[in-house]
């Protein structure tokens, strides 16, 4: 699942880049295609998920 949301972000996040001028249409596909970007990508995900948690679970907002 992880993996299918940092696809999806990637490929926003080069679409993005493409729309300001930063980057060629050509790289963000290579972007959006790139498995270590993905696992990279996801690692941070799951890094932010887990970090909410703590947060929520130190304020007493999750049980």
């Amino acid at each position: 699942m992880i993996a299918i949301i940092a696809r999806i972000l990637l490929r926003y996040g080069a679409g993005a880049l493409v729309a300001l001028g930063l980057v060629d249409a050509d790289i963000a596909s290579q972007i959006g295609a790139d498995p270590d970007l993905l696992v990279l990508v996801g690692a941070g995900v799951a890094l932010a998920v887990e970090m909410a948690y703590a947060t929520a679970k130190k304020l007493g907002w999750a049980t």
